[in-house]
């Protein structure tokens, strides 16, 4: 949360996580995502040209609610995109976000991080 609350990373969020997050049965889980959106700088919903590129990518064996999250991250120009789902990391082959476990994500920033510390 330091490097979201230091303006280092942007957390940006949509109504479909919103969405799936009112569904999630397991209330502190629940309680936890909603603390971590109330953090998130732009919240993007779903309009015609997510819902047509959200198509696509089910095309492409991304399934549908999955497909609308990283629609709109695409749409919103992020360079991220952070899951544990295995199944969407391995399907998404596009080059407009870089999906990521989030221990992935961690030890990409560490090494950028130590990378700016060796440059002279």
């Amino acid at each position: 949360m330091q490097l979201i609350e230091t303006g280092e990373i942007t957390l940006v969020t949509s109504s479909i996580l919103a969405f799936e997050n009112h569904k999630n049965p397991f209330q502190s889980r629940q309680q936890w995502v909603n603390y971590c959106l109330n953090y998130a700088k732009q919240h993007q919903t779903v309009n015609a040209g997510i819902q047509k590129e959200a198509k696509q990518l089910e095309n492409e064996g991304i399934k549908p609610m999955d497909a609308l999250h990283v629609a709109c991250a695409e749409f919103m120009g992020c360079d991220y995109f952070l899951t544990s789902d295995d199944r969407l990391i391995k399907r998404y082959k596009s080059n407009i976000l870089q999906v990521k476990n989030p221990v992935e994500f961690i030890f990409l920033l560490t090494e950028k991080n130590h990378e700016r510390k060796n440059v002279k």
